[in-house]
C-alpha cells in the first residue's frame, strides 16, 4: 500500500458535536482536511470514521501517520 499524503504539519482542532459523524480523511489527498472529499477513489485508501461521544475539540490528524487514527497522537513531532 502506498504511503498517504502528509496533509499538514499539525493537527486540525475542529469542534465536533456530541452524536455528529465525521469521516477523517486518511490518503491526505482531500481539499476539505481533515475529512474526506472521495479523494481516495480508486486507491487502498478508505475514510475513518469517527463519532463524536460530545461536544468539544478535538484534533484530527494533519500528518496522516498517527497511531491512533484520526486523532492526533503527536507523530508528527518525529
Amino acid at each position: 500500500m502506498a504511503d498517504p499524503v502528509r496533509a499538514a504539519e499539525t493537527p486540525f482542532g475542529i469542534d465536533v458535536e456530541a452524536g455528529k459523524t465525521y469521516f477523517w480523511c486518511s490518503c491526505g489527498k482531500s481539499a476539505s482536511q481533515p475529512f474526506c472529499d472521495g479523494s481516495h477513489s480508486g486507491s487502498a485508501f478508505t475514510p475513518v470514521k469517527y463519532k463524536a461521544g460530545e461536544t468539544r475539540k478535538v484534533f484530527f490528524c494533519g500528518c496522516k501517520a498517527t497511531g491512533g487514527q484520526p486523532l492526533c497522537d503527536g507523530s508528527h513531532k518525529g
